[in-house]
């Protein structure tokens, strides 16, 4: 599924206002890294994610290898930090920051 302008547009104002949850290190993606992207995707729908490497170059191979892995869509790559987006159809409204924010904004 891809995103419209708009769509990326929004997520990134509620992107903004997140702390990164994922934490990618130089050890690499690992069973435990992918499984706790897996459950920050699939509880909160829209988060930030810290590649923790000093390269440029091995922070865009290992964002691409973990958005592979996720089927994660990229918003927004700002330094070492990304923001991320995976929809969940059943996703839990306390835990969705999309939900959240929609309903402490009022947007319905």
């Amino acid at each position: 599924m891809s995103l419209s302008q708009a769509q990326k547009k929004a997520f990134r104002s509620i992107g903004h206002h997140l702390n990164p949850v994922v934490t990618v290190s130089e050890n690499g993606v690992s069973e435990n890294l992918l499984a706790e992207l897996g459950r920050a995707l699939r509880d909160h729908e829209l988060i930030k994610v810290k590649l923790a490497l000093p390269e440029r170059d091995d922070r865009a191979a290992m964002l691409e290898e973990l958005i592979n892995a996720s089927q994660a869509e990229q918003i927004q790559t700002i330094g070492k930090v990304a923001l991320l987006y995976r929809h969940n159809p059943q996703a839990n409204p306390k835990l969705s920051n999309i939900t959240r924010f929609e309903n402490h904004h009022g947007r319905r």
